[in-house]
Formats: C-alpha cells, sequence, structure tokens
C-alpha cells in the first residue's frame, strides 16, 4: 500500500461533529470482510443497528463511507463490519489500517436498532449480517429471545453465528439465491408472541425480506429497516 494511504487524519481538518478514533484491532471474519474494532470517544453511545460514519485520508481527499455497528455494546470501543469490494475506493483501505492508526467517526445516526425489544427477529442480507448478530447477542444478554435469517453466498461472522446456536437463538443460514418464505415463516413460528423485527441488506434483500415477512404473516409495516443501498455492481 502506498505510504499516503496509511497516514494519520491531517490534524484540524476533520468535518464539524467528528472525532478523531483509533483503531484497537482488526480481525478477519470471513471472505473479504473484516471486523474493525475503534475507540470510543468519551459519552459515545451507539445501540446495535445504529451506524456511524467513518472517514479517511486517501491522498488529498477524505473519503467517507457509512458502516452499521456490529457490536451489541459500546463500552471502550465500538465495532464496524467492513466487506471489501476490491474495486471500492475506500473499503479496502480501512480493511488494512493497523492497530494505532487513527480514523474520523461520526454519529451514531439511524433509528433501524434495537431498542431492549424481548424478542427479536433480524433478517440480513450480505453485510447486514454485522447488525443482526450485534442485536441477537444483545437481546440474549438481556434475557430476550432472538432469531437470525442470514442469506450469503459467502457468510462470514460463522462463529458468532454459531455461538448464537449454542446460546439458544435460531439462527438460519441460507445460499445467496435461496428463498427467504419458508426461513422466515420458521423462525417466526419459534416466537411466543410477536417478535421485533428488523431488515438490513442491499435493496434486492430488501425487497424479498419484507416480502417473505408479509407471507409469513409478520408485521411488515412495523418492520425497522436499513437499506444498504444498490446491489454493489447494478
Amino acid at each position: 500500500m502506498a505510504e499516503c494511504d496509511r497516514k494519520p487524519l491531517r490534524s484540524g481538518a476533520l468535518p464539524t461533529g467528528m472525532e478523531t478514533v483509533a483503531v484497537t484491532d482488526r480481525r478477519a471474519v470471513g471472505p473479504d470482510a473484516v471486523a474493525l474494532s475503534l475507540a470510543a470517544p468519551a459519552g459515545f453511545d451507539a445501540s446495535p443497528g445504529q451506524f456511524v460514519k467513518l472517514t479517511l485520508d486517501v491522498g488529498d481527499e477524505q473519503l467517507s463511507r457509512f458502516y452499521t455497528v456490529s457490536s451489541p455494546r459500546v463500552e471502550e470501543s465500538l465495532e464496524v463490519t467492513v466487506e471489501i469490494d476490491p474495486e471500492g475506493d475506500l473499503g479496502p483501505r480501512l480493511a488494512r489500517l493497523e492497530v494505532g492508526e487513527e480514523i474520523g467517526l461520526d454519529g451514531p445516526f439511524g433509528t433501524a436498532a434495537y431498542e431492549g425489544e424481548p424478542r427479536t427477529l433480524v433478517l440480513a442480507g450480505g453485510p447486514g449480517v454485522g447488525p443482526a448478530v450485534a442485536i441477537a447477542e444483545r437481546t440474549l444478554e438481556d434475557g430476550g429471545r432472538a432469531a437470525v435469517v442470514y442469506r450469503d453466498s459467502a457468510p462470514i461472522h460463522t462463529d458468532r453465528l454459531a455461538a448464537l446456536r449454542e446460546r439458544g437463538a435460531t439462527v438460519l443460514v441460507l445460499d445467496g439465491d435461496a428463498p427467504l418464505a419458508d426461513a422466515v415463516a420458521d423462525a417466526i413460528a419459534g416466537f411466543e408472541g410477536s417478535p421485533q423485527v428488523f431488515v438490513y441488506g442491499f435493496a434486492p434483500f430488501l425487497d424479498d425480506a419484507t416480502a417473505a415477512l408479509s407471507a409469513a404473516g409478520g408485521d411488515a409495516d412495523g418492520a425497522k429497516v436499513e437499506s444498504f443501498g444498490p446491489a454493489p455492481g447494478t
């Protein structure tokens, strides 16, 4: 990587409201995906499912992208999951950051987040698994019941998904082209009472997920939905 891609943020160059934070950990979580832990600024808090804006100096410009929080709680640090598009302008650089390097952080943003609901069902496509595992973990920590339906051709966070299963959560992982209807119906049937549904992923997945939810008799209108935009390559 060129030196200009890895220099720290320029002092005093951040947009208003943004803070400079250090990378505290970086680990691979699957094919072309890493989890970045970032030092939490004083007073910072975010619920799983909210998102933050990350900014990095690249050459003579600053590039910013939004990433959803994938840690169940924010204490000394918060985690975001970065799926790496080799053609992307920022993701590959974020994935190569080392512990101690700095990045700009702003937020949190968004209302499609966990708010202490006792029953949660998360429908996740692609990078939506980041907030999915965070919400499910937090629900279990708070004494609730959780389920995850996750569709991806190359699943990530498989260790956390396995741990959720061991702790009693319902976890259904589907191939990238698999229909969602039966899995969503099975997940809903596993609850006593209606769960709060969350949906995270690219736009085509959101369409599939909300259709499957309606077909299963779930509350599509009451779902908390966060779109990650158009699918890559479209």
